[in-house]
C-alpha cells in the first residue's frame, strides 16, 4: 500500500464525499486511490484529467473501443493496480 495523503484520503467537499460513499456501498469495497484524487478538488485536477482520459479511450482511433478497454485492463493487471 502507498502513502496516501490525508487531504486526499479525508477532506473532501460534502458533494465528493458523498459519492464516494455511495460508489463504496455500491460496490461493496474501498474506493480506489485514483478516484479519491480526481474527486479532491476536481477544478484543479480531476476534471481536465477526467475529459483526457475519455478523449483517449473513446475519441478517434485505430483500435475500437473494446480494445482499447482491454488494454487498459491487461496494463493494469501488469502494473498489480487493484480495483
Amino acid at each position: 500500500m502507498g502513502m496516501r495523503l490525508p487531504k486526499v484520503e479525508h477532506q473532501h467537499r460534502l458533494k465528493e464525499r458523498m459519492l464516494i460513499k455511495f460508489i463504496g456501498l455500491v460496490s461493496r469495497r474501498r474506493v480506489p486511490d485514483v478516484i479519491r484524487t480526481l474527486l479532491y478538488r476536481p477544478e484543479f485536477f480531476g476534471a481536465l484529467f477526467s475529459e483526457l482520459t475519455q478523449a483517449n479511450l473513446r475519441g478517434a482511433s485505430a483500435w475500437t473501443v473494446g480494445e482499447r478497454e482491454l488494454f487498459a485492463s491487461f496494463t493494469a493487471r501488469l502494473e498489480a493496480c487493484h480495483f
